[in-house]
């Protein structure tokens, strides 16, 4: 489909086969992993339907529990207890209506999101859409590299650069990954989020003194006291807000959708959209259980302390505060507090589960947005190592000239670029499923409508209002302040 296309009232109605079938000639999403996991036909019953659709949102679900995601949930626990909990909810809820409608423009356009822009905008947008993307990934993927860094230099000792410079070479993971199929990518990625999961599980239902309030969680939860909401405890929300949805993630979600074999008849793909949703919320649910986890682990822990001094093992004084350098201090600050030497290492190995997941995904992603703006192809390790160096590289020279910045304003550094790029992804996404032209009878009904664009222009509020802060973070961490 093309901008020739007429757009009348006859092109809105046109048969859903028609919407949907690719062009000729364009490019695959993912091409060697597009149409290889084979579904059963729409008669088939739910749980095999459901197993054949099962794996995509997982491999996304990943960016809602990145390292860049800790700092802010580890704050908010620890400075308000539980009362921002419901702000973890509704980030989950406003990222799974626009993860739905990803993969919506996926299953029916036959395209991902890159494609879409590249075909249906202005040739002249190509460039500096790509490039506009490019960059957030590369800032992704460096919030992911300091997670992995930080959890080698938690479980082993490794100096901060070298484990850096370590994580570089996590290509190799992925280039054997690729060569085994897309089910087995999905498989290794639900193993690290199923670690993830586990880690917090025994951390808060295991081991002593870790028994969390229900009844004081579910008021938090479902009544949120908004009068109370001003000061660091707004600017704490808009940041677990604004960073909730990864720009390249809905790139990512409308070509992973791609990897089934869907036939293109009515049913096929009213099945296809109907499992990819509730494959979406599971893996969403998910993202948001470890968010919270999160966010109770640090409100039973360190909110008792917030303001307080620890005295670590070594003489060490850690001071819980709004300067705060959160993962480290968490990881330092569990084992005194609780007694155990397993907290913190379950810790450690859940920021690293965390990271390596998301690394594998922001490859893919990288993969998807390159060859969709610009058709070009080049070997997958080229490529890894080219955005991997550009991601660690800047914050290995930072540290070896300032070997005691903290991870945190690094973060940060990341989250402001994403900031910047994320309405880039979200408009034109909720541009084209919202037009019959493009998606026939596939496009957003009322209620995909109002929620897709309601938390699209909510989150770009919110990222507005907290970008002063984020540039002013950054900016300290470039000038070294």
């Amino acid at each position: 489909m093309n901008d020739s296309q007429p757009s009348s009232c006859a092109a809105d109605q046109q048969p859903a086969t028609a919407v949907a079938a690719a062009p000729e000639g364009n490019s695959l999403s993912l091409e060697g992993m597009h149409g290889s996991v084979p579904v059963p036909r729409a008669a088939a019953g739910f749980f095999r339907q459901w197993k054949a659709f099962m794996g995509p949102a997982i491999l996304v679900s990943v960016g809602y529990m990145d390292p860049g995601n800790w700092g802010t949930d580890l704050q908010g626990g620890a400075q308000f207890k539980y009362q921002l909990l419901w702000v973890v909810g509704v980030a989950s809820v406003m990222a799974l209506f626009l993860q739905i409608i990803a993969a919506r423009l996926g299953v029916a356009t036959g395209k991902d999101l890159a494609q879409c822009m590249r075909d249906w905008y202005p040739r002249w947008m190509r460039w500096p859409n790509w490039i506009f993307m490019e960059i957030a990934i590369g800032a992704t993927d460096l919030a992911e590299a300091l997670g992995s860094a930080v959890a080698l230099n938690m479980l082993f000792g490794i100096p901060l650069a070298l484990a850096i410079i370590i994580t570089a070479f996590d290509v190799l993971l992925l280039l054997a990954l690729q060569g085994m199929g897309m089910r087995l990518i999905e498989a290794v990625v639900g193993v690290f989020v199923l670690t993830i999961g586990v880690c917090y599980g025994v951390e808060i239902f295991v081991l002593p003194s870790m028994r969390p309030d229900f009844l004081e969680m579910g008021r938090a939860m479902f009544t949120p006291s908004l009068g109370q909401m001003r000061g660091v405890m707004l600017v704490t929300a808009i940041g677990m807000i604004g960073a909730t949805v990864m720009p390249h993630n809905l790139y990512l979600h409308s070509a992973l959708v791609q990897s089934r074999q869907i036939r293109r008849d009515e049913p096929s793909l009213r099945n296809a959209i109907r499992f990819n949703t509730i494959d979406s919320a599971v893996a969403l649910s998910i993202a948001f259980v470890v968010n919270a986890a999160i966010l109770v682990l640090a409100a039973i822990v360190f909110f008792p302390h917030y303001s307080d001094s620890v005295t670590l093992a070594g003489g060490q004084v850690v001071t819980f505060g709004e300067a705060t350098d959160w993962i480290p201090a968490a990881y330092q600050t569990l084992q005194p507090l609780l007694g155990k030497v397993a907290a913190s290492t379950l810790f450690a190995v859940a920021l690293l589960a965390s990271g390596q997941s998301s690394t594998i995904t922001g490859t893919l992603a990288g993969q998807v947005v390159m060859e969709g703006f610009m058709h070009w192809r080049i070997r997958p390790w080229v490529r890894r190592m080219a955005t991997r160096s550009l991601a660690v590289l800047p914050a290995i020279i930072i540290i070896v000239l300032r070997p005691h910045t903290q991870v945190t304003p690094l973060v940060n550094l990341s989250q402001a670029v994403l900031c910047l790029q994320l309405p880039f992804a979200m408009f034109p996404l909720l541009h084209f499923t919202s037009s019959g032209r493009r998606m026939g009878k596939w496009r957003n009904g009322w209620f995909l409508l109002l929620s897709g664009w309601g938390s699209a222009i909510l989150i770009t509020a919110m990222d507005i209002y907290g970008l002063p802060d984020a540039l002013h973070d950054a900016w300290q961490v470039i000038v070294g302040s």
